[in-house]
Formats: C-alpha cells, structure tokens, sequence
C-alpha cells in the first residue's frame, strides 16, 4: 500500500497531503539558525521522504536564514506536483537573536518575495503567518495575504500560533487552510484550537510533535509501552497523533534517513487497544 493509502490524506486546496509530512527545522546539527552541518545527507533525507510517498515539507523562517530554502531548491527543483511547500513567516529575528513580529505587513511583503527567490518558486504553495503582529489590526494584515494570493505569490493561507478568536476573526477575510501550534501527547493546551480545526476542516500541523524529543527518549513516558508494542518511543507519539484527529497533519523533522523511515512506519501502527491509556498520559 502507498503512504496516502496507509496514513489518509487531507486535502488542501484542492490538493490531497499525506497526513505525515517531514519538518526541516531539526536538519541542523547545530541549531536550526545555521546551515545543515551534511547538506548532502539533509538532501537526501529530503528526496528520500518524497520517495516514501511524504509531500508536506514544513519550512519554517527560523531555519537558515535561507540555507533550508537553498537547501530544499537543490534537492526537489523541478518541484513535483503533488508536494506541497509550508512556508512559515512573519518573524524578524532581533541583534539578541528573539523571535519578534514583523513591525509592518511591508516587511511580511518583503520576507514572502525574498523566500519565493531562494526556494525558486513562482508562488507559495501554503504560505503559513507565524503569529499576527501587535503592531498592526488583523484586517491589515489578512489583507495583505489575500492582496499576494491575487498576485500569484501565495496559494493557500495558513496561521500559527493563534487563539480560537483570532482563527475566526481571520477567516472573515479568507480562507484558511491550516493551522499550526505546539501539541503532543503531553502538551494538549491547544485542544479547543483543534477541535475547532477539525470542525472548521482546516489542517492541524502540530509544532514539536515529540515534545522536542522527551516522548522519543529510551526513559521517557512511553518507552516501556513502546518496548511492549515492538516500536519506537517516537513511534508510539506520531501514531497516537494521527489517530487523534483527521486533521492532524505531523511533520517531524530528523537528519537521519533511518529515522524518517521509522516516523513513516508509525502510520501502520495499530492503537486501539492503547489509546485511552496514552490519552490518560501524564509528564
């Protein structure tokens, strides 16, 4: 069976994804704001996902700046038309080196054109705002969006890091596609923003899906069920992901082709039997 069969899709904008898609934040050994210490082996950690059937790559400003974007061009330009490139934006990154908004959708205008140089694109597939900024009403700034979506520049809108309110105050303005913020097995603050995606059928991309590698860990909470079960702890946390909504759409990032290979084989992982007793998890 392909992977679309094994895991489920979720369409977006008219397109199916496959519910597992790859991150690339953790293609750095040293920190996501650096280039890829082997660019040769994040490379084909990249062409190896598509091959496995993956087509939601996740790429966020706050890798680079614009190595991942070069990264990525070299290893899947010409693009494949079923994949679909997440591009996150709308942070600058201050001389103390803190995440901040961009202080004018300007500069959001800005960042957008100088991602679609880099990654040589036409448009954005996905073009996800990371966050809306305090310094200008939301109006502005949906607006802006849509203004680039009539250019050409971005396909579908996508949010991160938003409250129930400000997804619904958004979609006043445009359609919204997906939905990003930190959730995990032991992370579930943001459950009333995913049953409202999932209400709303909009895609739920979960930031640090492995709680930043606790749930993988060989001593972490799931390490002796995950033993039980023939399975990896990260296994375990990626299953319990997928069956927890059809809307949830995982993009674990690694550098290791063998372990992309194990998040691909959590797809196939039966649960039934162990949800209510992950669910009931606790850190």
């Amino acid at each position: 069976m392909t992977l679309p069969d094994r895991c489920g899709t979720f369409t977006i904008g008219g397109r199916p994804i496959t519910r597992l898609g790859l991150g690339t934040a953790q293609m750095s050994e040293s920190g996501v704001w650096s280039h890829p210490k082997n660019a040769t082996e994040a490379a084909g950690v990249l062409k190896q996902a598509l091959d496995l059937g993956v087509n939601l790559i996740d790429v966020a400003e706050s890798s680079g700046p614009f190595d991942y974007e070069e990264l990525i061009a070299q290893a899947l330009n010409p693009y494949p038309d079923n994949v679909l490139l997440m591009v996150k934006g709308g942070l600058l990154r201050s001389p103390e080196g803190q995440w901040e908004p961009v202080p004018r959708p300007s500069f959001l205008r800005k960042q957008i054109e100088t991602r679609l140089w880099f990654l040589k694109l036409q448009r954005i597939p996905l073009f996800q705002l990371h966050g809306f900024s305090p310094f200008a009403p939301i109006a502005d700034q949906m607006g802006l969006l849509t203004d680039l979506q009539r250019e050409g520049k971005i396909g579908q809108i996508g949010l991160a890091e938003v409250t129930v309110a400000e997804l619904a105050e958004a979609r006043k303005f445009a359609e919204i596609a997906t939905v990003q913020a930190e959730y995990n097995l032991i992370n579930r603050a943001a459950d009333p923003l995913l049953d409202y995606a999932e209400a709303a059928n909009i895609g739920f991309i979960p930031w640090l899906p492995l709680a930043t590698g606790a749930l993988a860990s060989q001593d972490g909470p799931l390490a002796e069920m995950a033993r039980q079960r023939g399975v990896t702890p990260a296994q375990l946390a990626l299953a319990w992901l997928l069956k927890r909504s059809p809307a949830m759409l995982p993009t674990p990032g690694t550098l290791s082709i063998q372990h992309l290979n194990d998040n691909v084989s959590a797809v196939d992982i039966p649960l039934e039997d162990l949800m209510a007793r992950l669910t009931s998890l606790t850190m």
